[in-house]
């Protein structure tokens, strides 16, 4: 993927099975600048992740159907999107989870509920690009 030019807004895709969650980190992104597409769970999110091709991803770590773990391994594995950076969000804020999603290939971990500015401060740390 090319890399971002100064000021270009970070494309985030949003992965969380709470509506409270991904319309909160939605807002705080688009304050932030930022475009935002929303998945509620793994399945929902890898149909996105080939239309949309984010530049990062939040991923909630506790979903149905295919976890966060799982989704991340599985955006890992594809060449194509196995350089975006991934970050966990969970509402526990264990030694194991933080682990773990480094085992998948996840780069940071953010627990819930977030602020605004942790939030943003995790897409400036992350985002690729200049």
């Amino acid at each position: 993927m090319a890399p971002q030019a100064p000021g270009a807004a970070t494309k985030v895709l949003v992965i969380d099975d709470s509506n409270t969650i991904r319309r909160s980190a939605e807002i705080f992104l688009k304050q932030g600048g930022h475009e935002v597409v929303l998945a509620e769970d793994g399945f929902d999110a890898l149909s996105k992740l080939s239309d949309y091709k984010p530049d990062l991803v939040f991923c909630d770590i506790l979903m149905p159907r295919l976890d966060g773990y799982q989704t991340c391994a599985i955006i890992k594995r594809n060449p194509q999107f196995s350089g975006v950076p991934v970050i966990m969000l969970s509402s526990k804020d264990g030694l194991f989870d933080k682990a773990r999603g480094r085992m998948v290939g996840s780069q940071d971990y953010l627990t819930k509920p977030f602020t605004k500015d942790q939030l943003l401060q995790a897409v400036q740390m992350h985002r690729r690009g200049p």
